[in-house]
C-alpha cells in the first residue's frame, strides 16, 4: 500500500501539504491541489482512518441503535442522521436491539470499549439502561435518545408526542361516527405502543367500546393476525374501526380484510401510524399519523455532534415534535346504521 510520503514525493510537495489537501483543501493552491490529487489517483492511495483517529485522539464514528431495522420509519430517521454525519465527515454504524434488553446491553458494552464519537439510541425500555448510559457519558461518549420522550440527566432526547398522535387518531375516528374501535399494537413494554394507546383511550366517551388486540411485534404478519381476530368477532360486537400502532400493522390488517372479502372502509376503517411511503401506495390508501422522520434523525444527530464538539458549553435538551393526521380512503363513517 502506498503511503502519504510517497504521495508527497510524487506530487513534489511536503507531507503537510498532502494532509491539508485531504483535510483542508481550501488552504491549498489550486495547481498544488491538482498535483496532489493526481498523485493520489496514480498511486491508489487511501488514507488510514485508524491512524488519523489515533493522532486526533477521538473516533469519527457514531453508533446508532434502533429497535427494528425492518421498519421503514427507521430508514427515514437514518437518512436524517446521515445527512448531518456526512457534512461533519463522520461515519454512522447502525445496529438493532431487536427490542431485546440483553442485546441492547451488549451493544452498549461494546460501545464502552470501542469509544465512538457518540451514540444515538432508541432504548428498549426508556429507563432500563440508565446506568449503562451514564457509564458511556462518564467515558466522554455523549448519548442522545431518539424517538424517546424520556429525559435523563446526562443526555439529550428527541421524540414525537405519541399521546397526541393517539388522540388525533381517536378523534378522527369518532368524528367519522365510529364508537366501536380496536387498538392493535405491542408489545406494551415499548413506550410508543403504550402512549399511542393511551392517547386513543383518552378521547373515547362513555358510550364507546375499545377492544385492545395485543401483538408481539409491529409487522405486516402480526397485522394480519389482528385482522383475523377482528374478522372472527360476531358482527354485532366487531369494531367498525381499528387504530394500528404503526403502518406495517395497518397494511397487514388491510391485507386480511381484502382476503376475507371485507370492505375497507365500509366494513372496517383503518388508520396507521408513521405515514411511511407504503401507506399512501396501499391498495386502499391508508390514513395515518405522520411523524417528521428525517427531521427526528437530523435533530438527534445535530444534538449529538454539538455535545461531542463542545461538551463544556452544551446544554441537554428534550426536543418534542408534533405529529399530523393524514386522512385517506381507509377511514370513513360506518356503513350501517347503529354502528
Amino acid at each position: 500500500m502506498s503511503s502519504i510520503k510517497e504521495v508527497a514525493r510524487l506530487a513534489g510537495v511536503s507531507v503537510g501539504t498532502v494532509s491539508n489537501a485531504l483535510n483542508r483543501p481550501e488552504l491549498v493552491a489550486p495547481d498544488t491541489l491538482r498535483r496532489v490529487r493526481e498523485a493520489i489517483e496514480r498511486l491508489g492511495y487511501v488514507r488510514n482512518g485508524s491512524a488519523r483517529q489515533l493522532r486526533e485522539g477521538r473516533s469519527r464514528t457514531i453508533g446508532l441503535v434502533a429497535l427494528d431495522l425492518a421498519n421503514p420509519f427507521v430508514i427515514d430517521v437514518l437518512r436524517g442522521v446521515e445527512g448531518v454525519a456526512q457534512g461533519a465527515d463522520v461515519t454512522v454504524m447502525v445496529f438493532t436491539s431487536s427490542k431485546d434488553a440483553a442485546r441492547e446491553a451488549g451493544l452498549l458494552a461494546t460501545f464502552e470499549e470501542q469509544r465512538p464519537l457518540g451514540v444515538l439510541i432508541t432504548p428498549v425500555n426508556d429507563r432500563g439502561e440508565e446506568e449503562r448510559l451514564r457509564r458511556l457519558v462518564a467515558r466522554g461518549i455523549p448519548v442522545v435518545r431518539f424517538d424517546s420522550s424520556a429525559r435523563y440527566s446526562q443526555g439529550c432526547a428527541v421524540a414525537v408526542d405519541d399521546v397526541l398522535g393517539g388522540r388525533l387518531a381517536g378523534r378522527h375516528l369518532r368524528e367519522q361516527g365510529h364508537h366501536r374501535i380496536a387498538y392493535a399494537g405491542g408489545p406494551f413494554t415499548v413506550r410508543q405502543v403504550r402512549e399511542r394507546h393511551d392517547g386513543l383511550a383518552s378521547v373515547l366517551g362513555p358510550g364507546d367500546a375499545l377492544t385492545v388486540i395485543p401483538l408481539p411485534d409491529l409487522t405486516v404478519a402480526t397485522g394480519r393476525t389482528a385482522g383475523q381476530e377482528i374478522a372472527g368477532l360476531p358482527a354485532a360486537e366487531r369494531p367498525t374501526a381499528v387504530f394500528c400502532a404503526n403502518d406495517l400493522v395497518a397494511i397487514g390488517v388491510l391485507q386480511e380484510m381484502t382476503q376475507r372479502g371485507l370492505r375497507v372502509p365500509e366494513d372496517l376503517a383503518i388508520i396507521g401510524y408513521d405515514d411511511i411511503d407504503f401507506a399512501a401506495a396501499a391498495a386502499v390508501p391508508l390514513s395515518s399519523i405522520r411523524q417528521p422522520r428525517e427531521q427526528l434523525g437530523h435533530t438527534a444527530a445535530q444534538l449529538l455532534l454539538e455535545e461531542a464538539n463542545e461538551p463544556a458549553g452544551h446544554e441537554h435538551r428534550l426536543v418534542v415534535f408534533q405529529p399530523d393526521l393524514i386522512v385517506r380512503t381507509s377511514t370513513a363513517a360506518p356503513s350501517r346504521a347503529g354502528h
